[in-house]
């Protein structure tokens, strides 16, 4: 099958959607056909720049920064175009060459302007203005961030972004929760799956005296969105009841200096370390005396790839219970309402009280990871979305000849 994979950003960028597309992609290389053939010619389609990236070292091809009529004519010549995020361009170009389409949802692109479902004026959960066809809140919103024209552009592009993602094979939602608040046809959930995991021994042993003082991390974009003022708040919360532990923020992001300041502020260095965006060898490190990983999400994540990364490798997490994220940890780690820094004093107090507590979350939420999260069944139910796409497609050109 000639399947193309169309992603803005790709590796040598960094993020979540680079990381899966890559990981699926690499999987799907790799699948045979029963006489031991590649069953997938795959072409990778993005607008990142290779740099230093090696793409010959990859078993696919690569196709860096592609003009319309370039990607018009990688259009025409594949079978299946998978298309990471409603993207306006190939979405429009296999509308037009009449490809069938899947595409995966990893934000809200599709029913908001935004992305987010954040309504900006108030940083509440957008309650879905765009569907609901209050365009004015819709502009209102976009104009906290933008010009008035820029704003405009965007709300009118969200018209044809809607109407094609109506009309594709498949909608691939990252969980149950990204499906039904996206409501579109053609829908099905495929969880995202994770390369590897950190050998166990890795972790901190619960016996060892480094364990004594309880290490939390945060790993993500130093973002709004993620509430990681709320964990430092709870910080500050838990220092004045008289705790010790460690919180570590790994990443970087906009919304680094303000949250050092709030640190500096309410005087939490000797709690808080940032180490801003780490990689490799680096980021294994930092990793390696957590024991807790807290994400404090206020938005609706789709999904929260961090959080599976972490329940993986057998860490407790502590979670907003919001959107996807809450859907992913389940019953295997500790939950709490978005926002309220309470609420994570009281999960972050219950870990600190009672260590034995993450050992027997981290198995939990190992085996929930183990079950749910692996890269073998998001290639497989991935291929297999393909196949009955074109197979779907061929049935009334069977008929009609």
């Amino acid at each position: 099958m000639k399947l193309l994979i169309y992603s803005h950003f790709f590796a040598p960028s960094v993020g979540g959607v680079e990381t899966l597309v890559l990981s699926l992609a690499r999987g799907l290389a790799g699948l045979r056909s029963p006489g031991g053939d590649p069953e997938f010619e795959i072409t990778l389609a993005t607008q990142t720049p290779a740099d230093k990236f090696d793409d010959a070292s990859l078993p696919f091809r690569v196709v860096r920064q592609p003009n319309l009529i370039h990607l018009w004519d990688l259009i025409r010549a594949s079978e299946v175009v998978h298309v990471a995020g409603p993207a306006l361009a190939p979405l429009s170009l296999a509308f037009l060459a009449r490809r069938p389409v899947v595409i995966e949802h990893h934000g809200y692109q599709s029913i908001c302007p935004n992305g987010l479902l954040i309504h900006r004026p108030d940083n509440r959960i957008c309650p879905g203005h765009f569907l609901a066809r209050n365009y004015g809140e819709c502009l209102r919103c976009l104009k906290q961030d933008s010009t008035s024209w820029r704003s405009l552009a965007t709300l009118l592009l969200e018209f044809p972004r809607n109407f094609l993602v109506r009309h594709v094979a498949a909608n691939l939602a990252i969980s149950d929760h990204s499906l039904k608040r996206c409501g579109l046809p053609h829908s099905t959930v495929v969880y995202h799956g994770i390369e590897s995991a950190l050998e166990s021994g890795s972790l901190v042993d619960s016996s060892s005296p480094a364990a004594s003082k309880i290490c939390f991390a945060y790993v993500g974009r130093l973002v709004s969105e993620k509430g990681i003022d709320v964990l430092l708040e709870a910080s500050r919360l838990l220092r004045e009841e008289g705790h010790t532990f460690i919180v570590r923020l790994i990443g970087d992001g906009p919304e680094r200096s303000r949250l050092e300041a709030i640190i500096a502020r309410d005087h939490l260095e000797p709690f808080v370390q940032v180490t801003g965006f780490l990689t490799g060898t680096a980021f294994a490190e930092s990793l390696r005396d957590v024991r807790v990983v807290v994400m404090p999400s206020v938005w609706e994540e789709t999904a929260g790839l961090a959080a599976m990364e972490q329940m993986t490798r057998g860490r407790l997490v502590i979670a907003s219970d919001i959107g996807g994220l809450g859907e992913i940890v389940g019953d295997t780690g500790l939950k709490f309402s978005p926002g309220d820094a309470v609420a994570l004093v009281d999960a972050m107090r219950k870990v600190i009280l009672q260590p034995a507590l993450i050992d027997s979350f981290g198995k939990s939420a190992r085996e929930r990871a183990q079950t749910l999260f692996f890269r073998e069944r998001m290639v497989t139910e991935h291929a297999n979305v393909y196949r009955n796409v074109l197979i779907t497609r061929k049935k009334p050109a069977e008929l009609r000849s």
